[in-house]
């Protein structure tokens, strides 16, 4: 049998379940069948998504359990080595972002309605010290999210959703993309008619 070929950790949590399976396995050990329990998925599909995520090196056996007679192995996800972008090619990155705002539509979907929810979206131009201390804090808040996670529906803990993406752009290549539509106000009063 050859070996399996080497994944980018991007391109491996460009799949809705993988991306779920990184969240539940942050500060947590779950076997395939607690993930596959968690997802509404079968554990043979839960098992080939946690190989898919350990050929990327996203996840790390971390000891066994008895179940039913047998042995099944725990998993757990190192967040620390968060997900660089640096293996991963355009393609890659693209699959990753579409991923994500699909996750984020999903997510949004299962919001606790009578609790506050924060939003922000900005494509602005500023200093690269702003730039710099916007990153720490989302940084920051992410690893505080991390860290503190507990195990799904433990008593006292809530379901939380957090997608920050900061990157700096291409000064020169930062009108590529707009619609006709955004440079042409008179398209955008035939659409409101």
């Amino acid at each position: 049998m050859s070996e399996p070929t080497p994944v980018s950790a991007l391109r491996a949590t460009a799949h809705p379940l993988r991306l779920r399976m990184l969240s539940l396995l942050t500060n947590n050990r779950l076997s395939a069948s607690d993930l596959a329990r968690e997802l509404g998925t079968t554990t043979a599909n839960a098992s080939y998504h946690l190989r898919f995520l350990a050929r990327a090196g996203l996840v790390v056996e971390d000891g066994e359990t008895r179940i039913r007679g047998g042995v099944a192995k725990l998993y757990t996800h190192p967040w620390e080595a968060s997900v660089a972008s640096g293996d991963s090619t355009a393609e890659d990155r693209a699959a990753y972002m579409r991923l994500v705002a699909q996750e984020l539509v999903r997510r949004s979907e299962l919001r606790d309605e009578n609790l506050p929810m924060y939003a922000a979206d900005a494509e602005l131009w500023v200093s690269e010290e702003v730039r710099d201390e916007v990153s720490d804090l989302l940084t920051r808040a992410a690893h505080l999210l991390h860290e503190r996670a507990g195990a799904p529906r433990a008593p006292g803990a809530v379901p939380v959703s957090l997608t920050s993406v900061l990157f700096t752009m291409d000064p020169a290549r930062t009108t590529e993309g707009t619609s006709a539509r955004e440079q042409d106000p008179a398209q955008d009063e035939e659409q409101d008619r």
